[in-house]
C-alpha cells in the first residue's frame, strides 16, 4: 500500500473534505450567486485557500477535488471550477499535512503522457500527498470535445491505468522517459466500476470510491468490495448541512443529510461499522459559516469517530470568530 493510502486509512477511519470550499447550494448562496452573476452551480472560491488550510491544520485527513472540464449547464455544477491538477499544485504549496485527492480524473478525455506527468508533479510537490481517484467519466458531450470516442471509454481508461501503472516505458522510445520519475507507483481509487468489471476493479486498483449511500447501501458495497479486492480501502461521501443545534435529528436526503453533530457521529460511527474506511465531507449545502462547521467537526466529532468516546464539546459559540 503507499504512503498516502496508509495514510489515510490509519486508524482504521478518516474523515475528508470536498471541495469546492463553499455553500452556494443554500438559499443564501444562490442569492448571491446571482448578485455576483456567476453561472448556476459556480462557486463562490474567494474563501478556497483560506479554507483549505483551515482543514488543514485542525486535522482533516484529505482534501478531495474534481475533475469537470468543461461546465455543462445540463448538470449545473462546476466543480471546483479550476483545473483539477494546477489546483492540486497549488494546494500542495499551501497546505502541509492533509492528503490530497481527486475524485475523480476522467482518464479517457486526457492525454496519458500528460496526465503521468502532472500527476507524478503534484506526488513530487507535495511530499507524497497525492491520492488519485480515477474514471471513465458520465458525461457524453466532454468526449468530441477532446477527439475522444464516448463508448470507447471502458478500453480507453483500462489502457491509461496500464500506462500510469508502468510508468509509460512500453509507449515510449528508447532512451525517453517522464520525469519526475516516481518512488513508487500512483496510488489508484476508483470511482464506482469505470465500464469495467467488478474482478478487473478488484484486482488492478488500490481503493474504491464509492458514490453516497446510507451505512445499509455501503454495508453490501463494503462486502462486494472486500470480495474483489480484499482490504484495500473504501471511502465515500456524506452531502452535509450541520446544524447548530448538536441533538438535531437527521433528515436524510439524496447523498447526505441535515442534523446535528450527534446525528453525524451516529451515521459515521454507522458508516465505520459497515467497513467504509474514509468519509469525505460535502458542504455546498450547509447553511452555517463554513469555517465554524469545521471547527465544530474537528473539536467535536473527529476525535469521537477516529478515537472513540471520551471526548467532551462545549457548544460553539455563534458569535465566535473562526478561521
Amino acid at each position: 500500500m503507499s504512503a498516502s493510502l496508509a495514510r489515510l486509512t490509519e486508524g482504521g477511519f478518516s474523515i475528508g473534505i470536498e471541495a469546492p470550499l463553499d455553500n452556494d447550494w443554500t438559499h443564501a448562496g444562490e442569492q448571491a450567486r446571482q448578485q455576483a452573476g456567476r453561472l448556476p452551480g459556480e462557486p463562490d472560491l474567494q474563501r478556497h485557500a483560506e479554507l483549505a488550510q483551515l482543514a488543514d491544520r485542525l486535522g482533516f485527513r484529505a482534501l478531495w477535488v474534481r475533475d469537470v472540464p468543461v461546465y455543462d449547464p445540463s448538470f449545473g455544477d462546476a466543480a471546483q471550477v479550476f483545473e483539477v491538477f494546477s489546483y492540486l499544485g497549488y494546494l500542495a504549496g499551501i497546505t502541509r499535512d492533509i492528503l490530497l485527492g481527486t475524485a475523480a480524473v476522467v482518464l479517457p478525455i486526457r492525454e496519458p503522457l500528460l496526465t503521468l506527468k502532472s500527476a507524478a508533479t503534484i506526488q513530487h510537490l507535495s511530499g507524497n500527498r497525492l491520492m488519485l481517484g480515477v474514471a471513465s467519466g458520465d458525461r457524453p458531450v466532454e468526449y468530441p470535445l477532446f477527439g475522444r470516442d464516448f463508448a470507447e471509454r471502458g478500453n480507453n481508461f483500462r489502457e491509461q491505468v496500464a500506462l500510469l501503472r508502468e510508468g509509460a516505458q512500453s509507449s515510449l522510445p528508447p532512451g525517453l522517459n517522464v520525469l519526475p520519475r516516481l518512488d513508487s507507483a500512483l496510488p489508484l481509487l476508483v470511482a464506482g466500476l469505470s465500464q469495467q468489471s467488478p474482478a478487473w476493479v478488484g484486482q488492478n486498483m488500490d481503493g474504491s470510491l464509492a458514490y453516497p449511500g446510507t451505512p445499509e447501501d455501503h454495508a453490501r458495497r463494503v462486502a462486494a468490495w472486500r470480495a474483489v479486492a480484499g482490504d484495500k480501502p473504501y471511502a465515500t461521501f456524506i452531502h452535509l448541512d450541520l446544524s447548530e443545534r448538536a441533538g438535531e435529528p437527521m433528515q436524510r436526503w439524496r447523498f447526505g443529510f441535515r442534523g446535528g453533530r450527534d446525528a453525524l457521529v451516529e451515521e459515521l460511527n454507522a458508516l465505520r461499522a459497515a467497513g467504509v474506511d474514509h468519509v469525505g465531507l460535502h458542504f455546498r449545502r450547509n447553511r452555517r459559516p463554513l469555517g465554524e462547521t469545521f471547527h465544530e467537526i474537528a473539536e467535536c466529532v473527529l476525535p469521537l469517530v477516529t478515537s472513540g468516546p471520551g471526548t467532551s464539546c462545549a457548544a460553539p459559540s455563534p458569535t465566535a470568530h473562526y478561521s
